[in-house]
């Protein structure tokens, strides 16, 4: 079974910076795509970033400029940094796992992590 555990999330001042964390573990061969996802309260949940085991990036427009997505495929870890935050950044962040095998040559299957609450907030 493969778990993907967040941290980093929290309150924050608008213009101010967080890291988010997100941990894949269990027993697996690979991971293709990694990336964090954002539900805000009564939206859908809309993808913010993500990154190809090649580090191929995409960003939504609304954070181009501001964060950054980085992975380091020896942990199975993604990262993003978030600069500049805006009120519009709150919501609840999920990290998500793509197309992970869980031996070479076996089916492809999607992990999603249980979230971290970001607050944007004077």
């Amino acid at each position: 079974q493969v778990q993907l555990a967040e941290s980093g999330g929290g309150l924050v001042l608008p213009g101010g910076s967080l890291r988010l964390s997100c941990a894949a573990s269990g027993n697996m061969f690979s991971i293709n795509g990694m990336g964090w996802f954002r539900q805000a309260p009564g939206k859908q949940r809309e993808l913010v970033a993500s990154i190809t085991s090649g580090d191929i990036t995409q960003y939504a427009d609304s954070v181009k400029g501001r964060f950054t997505i980085s992975r380091d495929n020896a942990k199975n870890t993604v990262y993003l940094q978030m600069n500049n935050l805006k009120a519009e950044d709150t919501a609840v962040y999920y990290c998500n796992a793509d197309r992970v095998r869980l031996w070479p040559g076996g089916n492809f299957y999607d992990y999603w992590g249980q979230g971290t609450q970001v607050t944007v907030s004077s």
